[in-house]
């Protein structure tokens, strides 16, 4: 019995000295944008953001892609934000990217907490690199950037990504 609970007691303080590196992941990915100069004037210019530091995508035919961030309202953290996109068309590969989302307004900030934020990230979404930076503006109050991590996708497809909000409790 007694051992079952130092297991029990040494998971958790495992877990809870993870915790700080998750947050760590969050803003390690928000800092890689600001730092890029396609993206950096948006953290000025957005109400919000919802920061994605790990999107998994892949697909043969129909494909999908999940990926977990944060929502961010004038700089502090809000609550929890779950991706999900469906493909279909021509697609094969798998690829993992960031992705972070500028919101300029209030307004599309709520959107995105109620479920009202939807889109197709390929036809909409500016990737890091050379030139892009001529692409990058607002669409309806919204702008997104992509940075690829890895993996090949070879892509012609239709699609969207919906998001779900949950808010972080107060402390």
């Amino acid at each position: 019995m007694f051992r079952r609970l130092q297991t029990w007691l040494l998971l958790c303080f495992g877990l809870l000295a993870f915790a700080p590196a998750l947050a760590d992941e969050y803003s390690d990915a928000a800092d890689a944008f600001r730092k890029a100069s396609q993206s950096a004037s948006f953290f000025s210019h957005s109400y919000g953001y919802a920061v994605f530091p790990t999107i998994g995508k892949g697909g043969i035919g129909i494909g999908g892609a999940h990926g977990n961030g944060v929502l961010f309202e004038n700089g502090q953290p809000v609550g929890k934000v779950t991706m999900n996109q469906v493909t279909v068309g021509a697609q094969a590969g798998g690829q993992e990217f960031a992705e972070i989302i500028f919101l300029e307004t209030p307004r599309n900030v709520s959107d995105l907490k109620f479920g009202k934020t939807k889109f197709s990230a390929e036809a909409s979404a500016v990737a890091l690199s050379e030139g892009a930076s001529a692409k990058a503006k607002f669409t309806d109050g919204v702008a997104v950037f992509t940075a690829t991590k890895g993996g090949m996708m070879l892509e012609a497809s239709i699609g969207g990504q919906k998001f779900k909000y949950t808010p972080i409790a107060p402390r």
